[in-house]
């Protein structure tokens, strides 16, 4: 919503450089909030393996004998600790952040892998 306010503030203004720039940047974060929408479940576990977002909105679901490898990869930068939750189905590299999951990864995979199991 500011991209676009930002973007008719700039029209109205004759800059012709700030609609540029803020009419694509308003498009992705319209795009970035669709998918919130559509998919607002990223990540699901069953019996019989996940479900997991692939691609923009799709879905896909992987057996748990598919699954080769659950772990975390923390990453350290600027005084700030970011967790990212790995799960490798051997022709596919499936990525979540916290925010994609709603919780921290780590208790993610801690219960993927106990569930796996």
């Amino acid at each position: 919503m500011a991209c676009a306010g930002l973007a008719l503030f700039w029209y109205v203004q004759d800059d012709v450089r700030g609609v540029i720039l803020a009419i694509p940047a308003a498009v992705l974060v319209g795009a970035m909030g669709l998918r919130d929408v559509l998919v607002p479940v990223r990540l699901a576990a069953d019996e019989s393996g996940i479900t997991v977002v692939h691609g923009f909105a799709g879905r896909r679901h992987v057996p748990w004998e598919a699954i080769e490898d659950v772990k975390v990869d923390v990453r350290r930068r600027y005084g700030l600790r970011s967790e990212m939750l790995e799960i490798d189905t051997g022709d596919h590299l499936h990525i979540f952040s916290a925010h994609d999951l709603g919780t921290s990864p780590t208790e993610v995979a801690a219960a993927l892998r106990r569930r796996g199991a």
